[in-house]
């Protein structure tokens, strides 16, 4: 569900500011955007996104603001220029920002909140035998359009998490997560993409399948572990993404993906979608995402409820 806020106050533009754009921010950013502005600091900035880091309190700590024609992160504001606008020229990384007041501001771009949107895509209920149709629905859309091993393959990680997830082994699966965290390169290391892909389909579509609750369980604990020094071990973007897909939010690309899982739109184009994210981004949250359905749909089966 998307709830709209409309401002009927003009937003005359700043003294050097270009006019405020409107933007379109997600719900987890509620507890930054809403309190008065606070200090904050440009990151990274990119042809489609900028990233930006607030200076201490709780997560989400970094927010993104995205062109309409970006990848739609769960913490980002997503404005109406697309990226051949090059809406972001005049910031630099490194530069000054704040955060608040339902505004975002960084240099000359100014982002004024008009609407806001809900990363965690609405499932519906899904009975057993439609959740095994979907899950193999998805694996074959990934094997069709030539799923690789992403940026840890070979490793062995995260093929133990997967296996102890579907086992109900929430020792081991934990031991298996942490040992991923903050592995790989990037602003988004290739350990934390899989974790997020996982915990966030171990949480949704547990929590839309009939008996997931041990799916659910599993996502409460490995998000409480992963999340617990995130700060510490990861990228201040892969730390606040981490925490948003424990607390079940998707990214646009996520999202679109569960619901082929739950039967409400075909598989190809959202696979296709998600797969070409980054360089292995895309690859390896789908495999979190397939590791954690599986594990879902093992979890609900008659002998493994009691496990996790």
């Amino acid at each position: 569900m998307t709830a709209l806020v409309r401002d009927p106050i003009p937003l005359p533009a700043r003294p050097g500011r270009r006019p405020p754009a409107a933007g379109a921010a997600s719900l987890a950013l509620r507890p930054l955007l809403d309190p008065p502005r606070r200090a904050a600091r440009v990151i990274a900035v990119f042809p489609s996104a900028l990233y930006l880091e607030t200076r201490g309190g709780p997560e989400p700590r970094v927010l993104a603001v995205v062109t309409c024609d970006a990848v739609r992160l769960p913490n980002a504001v997503v404005i109406a220029a697309e990226r051949r606008e090059q809406p972001f020229r005049s910031v630099r990384e490194g530069d000054e920002a704040t955060v608040g007041d339902g505004r975002v501001e960084a240099g000359a771009l100014c982002v004024r909140v008009r609407r806001w949107w809900d990363p965690t895509p609405a499932l519906g209920r899904i009975q057993p035998a439609a959740l095994a149709r979907g899950v193999a629905v998805l694996e074959d859309a990934f094997v069709a359009a030539g799923m690789a091993g992403g940026g840890l393959a070979g490793h062995p990680d995260p093929l133990a998490l997967a296996e102890c997830c579907a086992a109900g082994d929430l020792a081991g699966a934990v031991e298996a997560a942490e040992r991923i965290v903050g592995l790989g390169p990037g602003l988004t290391p290739s350990g934390d993409d899989i974790l997020c892909g996982l915990l966030v389909s171990l949480r949704l579509v547990g929590g839309a399948a009939r008996g997931g609750e041990a799916a659910v369980r599993l996502a409460d604990w490995l998000g409480a572990a992963v999340t617990a020094d995130a700060g510490t071990r990861t990228t201040a973007l892969a730390a606040t993404l981490l925490h948003c897909a424990a607390a079940g939010g998707a990214g646009g690309e996520i999202a679109a993906v569960l619901r082929c899982v739950a039967g409400q739109e075909p598989p190809s184009a959202a696979v296709r979608r998600l797969l070409a994210i980054g360089h292995t981004s895309g690859t390896d949250l789908a495999w979190g995402v397939l590791a954690g359905c599986r594990a879902t749909l093992a979890l609900t089966s008659p002998g493994q409820r009691r496990t996790a």
